[in-house]
Formats: C-alpha cells, structure tokens, sequence
C-alpha cells in the first residue's frame, strides 16, 4: 500500500469521526438563568459572544485551508488536461528528481569506512600525503636493505675476528715449533758431539743432515709465520674499514629509523601499508562526497526547473509538487492524492458549515435574548460593540 493509500484511510477516519460530531446541533440553554441578575446576565452573553467570536475566528481559518484543498485540486485537473509534449517535460525532470534523490539516499544510508574526524584530519593533509606515501614506501624499502648490510657486516666481521684468531694462533704455534726445532737441533747436536770426541765416531754426515732438516724445518716454519703475520696485517686493516662501514651504516639506520618515525607520526599511522590503506578509503570517500555534493545541488536545480515549468503551465502552487512527484509519475498515486484533497475539502466543508451555524446561532441567541428582555437590549448593544474588536 502507498504512501496516498495510507494518508487516504486516516483521511477516511478523520473525516467518519468528524461527520458523526457534526450531526449535534447547537442548542442554547436558558434554564436556570436569571437575566435580571447582572453577573449571569453579563456572563451568558459574554459566554455567546466568544462562541461566536471562536466560530469566526475558525471560520477564517477553515476557509483559508479549504482554498488551499481547492487549489489543489484545481492544480491536479491543470496537470492532467496538459498536453503530452508538457507533461513529457514535467515528468522528464520529475524522473531526474527521482534519480538524484535515489542517488542521495544511497549516500546517506550507507556505512563509509571512515569516521568524520579521520575524514577530516586526511583532508588537511590531502596535498602532503602522496608525497608521504611515496617518502614512507622509499624508506621502509631502504630500511630493509639497511638491515640486511648490517646483517652482513656483523657477517664478515664475526668471520673476520674468527680469522683473526686462527691467525694469531698459528703464529704461535709456529713460535713454538721454531722453539722445539732449534732445541732438538741442539740437543742432536750435543749428542754427535759426545759421540764423536767421547767415541770417536765419525758423525760428520749426521751433522750435516742435523743442520740441514733443521734449517729447513725453521724456513718452512718461518715462512709460514711470516704468512700468517702478513695476512693478520691485512685483516686488521679489513676490520678497521669493516667497523667504520658497519658505523656508517648504523648512523644510516638510526637516521632512517627517525625520519620513518616522524613520518609515522606526521600522518598518523603505523606503517606506509596503512596509510596507503586509508588514502585508498579517503579518495573513494571523497569522490563519494563529491558526487553527493553535485547530486544535492542538481536535485536543486531540477526542482528550481519544475517549479519554473509548472508555473509556466499555470499551476498555482508548483512548489509543493517538488514533494508529489510519486503522484506526477504514477496516475494511481495521482487517483489516491486526489481522493484524500477530496475528502479533506469534505472535512473542512462541514467544520465550516458547524462553525457558522455556531457563530449564527450565538448571533441569533443574542438577538433573542435582547428581544425578551428589552430592558436590557441597550445594554446587550454595548457589550456586542465592545466584543466587535475581537471578531474575525
């Protein structure tokens, strides 16, 4: 059931109970007064008085809005005796109407991903936030690449320093092998000695290969002591280089860590993934808002175009159909506006038949009361001209 259904079945109510209520007549009881007492005589034509100024006043306000109902029926029959090309135009903008404001309950009834106050704050910051963006994604990438050097670095330096140790323990070693082939060397030595003088034993070739392995045994050792030197040399100017390097790049790391916070902070967010998340949401939200704005402001426009249009045709009151469009569109809704104004303009007929016969009535009990007590008319005629300023 439509809107104009509903709105014609309490109409048909209003307009039952009222008929009932109109059926009494106005009846004016005189049982029990005293007219030659001045309070109740006073007080009854006073009481006639205001009923019939209340009748007036009503009577004044009735007809207002029973010309209205007219009006409006009237400008029903205007719209429906157009021709087609006129109400083709009206209901082309009505349908625009239609549509706009379809559009605009769209907007209004659905859940935006963000609240008003995150809307707000990213609108401040629209211009800065691809720049941010950008600024946050190229610093998150280089503080992974920063981690990984350092990663790498500690790397090569705990391998250095490994080396390093292995380094310095050969060379002791080899300092202790020189130590243990010269005193054999020597000890050999003694030995063919003692064998040749105490013996006389002819040792010459065992001091020869004595002496000679040796020798060779202190060069090879030697040799390899010197390498191991050498090379410990060079390592420790590697990590002297590797620890500088490792420095820089944790300065690099501390200052990146700063700027990614202060980022952070500026356009509030946890991560660039984040805030790319919400400028996604804002620009989809503000192209939502856009799109409302211009929507409202052409619903504007087309109900400025219809009321133009139908006061070009003629209708008296074009700017209450901005709110009828159902009924300019769909001729059943039409039937059903009309048969509510109908029934109004009823109710209001026989309010205003009541109300003047009301006004009438406290008009001719007046008249009578004056009439069967003369003695009193003149002062009956005195108080009507004072009551007259109140009459509508």
């Amino acid at each position: 059931m439509g809107f104009f259904s509903r709105l014609l079945k309490k109409a048909s109510r209003k307009a039952q109970d009222l008929f009932e209520y109109e059926e009494e007549e106005v009846v004016y009881d005189r049982q029990g007064i005293d007219f030659h007492d001045q309070t109740q005589r006073t007080r009854y034509i006073a009481e006639c008085l205001e009923q019939m100024s209340e009748g007036s006043r009503e009577l004044d306000l009735l007809k207002g809005e029973y010309d209205k109902v007219t009006s409006y029926l009237k400008d029903m029959e205007e719209i429906e005796a157009l021709p087609n090309s006129q109400r083709a135009e009206i209901n082309s903008l009505a349908r625009k109407l239609v549509e706009y404001e379809e559009d605009i309950e769209k907007f209004r009834s659905r859940k935006s991903p963000l609240s008003d106050e995150q809307f707000a704050s990213l609108r401040r910051r629209e211009k800065d936030i691809p720049g941010g963006l950008a600024s946050i994604k190229e610093n998150e990438r280089m503080a992974v690449l920063i981690k990984k050097d350092l990663k790498r670095l500690d790397g090569e330096r705990k391998a250095l320093a490994f080396r390093n140790n292995e380094l310095e323990e050969t060379m002791e070693n080899m300092r202790g092998m020189a130590i243990i082939f010269t005193t054999a060397a020597a000890g050999l030595l003694i030995i063919l000695a003692i064998m040749q003088f105490a013996l006389g034993m002819n040792v010459y070739i065992g001091y020869f290969l004595c002496i000679a392995t040796a020798a060779i045994a202190l060069t090879v050792v030697c040799v390899k002591y010197i390498d191991a030197d050498h090379e410990l040399s060079k390592s420790s100017g590697s990590m002297g280089k590797l620890i500088q390097l490792q420095n820089t790049v944790k300065i690099r790391y501390v200052n990146n860590r700063n700027l990614l916070s202060y980022l952070y902070m500026k356009f509030e967010c946890k991560n660039g993934k984040e805030l790319e998340q919400l400028w996604e949401m804002y620009t989809q939200e503000a192209e939502d808002r856009r799109q409302f704005n211009e929507n409202s402001a052409g619903a504007v426009m087309v109900k400025e175009d219809l009321i133009r249009l139908l006061a070009k045709y003629h209708i008296a009151s074009p700017a209450r159909w901005v709110d009828q469009i159902p009924a300019l569109l769909d001729k059943r809704e039409m039937v059903e506006l009309r048969h509510g104004y109908i029934l109004r303009r009823q109710s209001l007929r026989e309010q205003i038949d009541y109300n003047d016969n009301l006004a009438r009535s406290a008009k001719d009990e007046i008249t009578d009361v004056a009439k069967s007590y003369p003695m009193y008319a003149q002062e009956i005629l005195e108080m009507t001209k004072e009551f007259e300023p109140e009459e509508t």
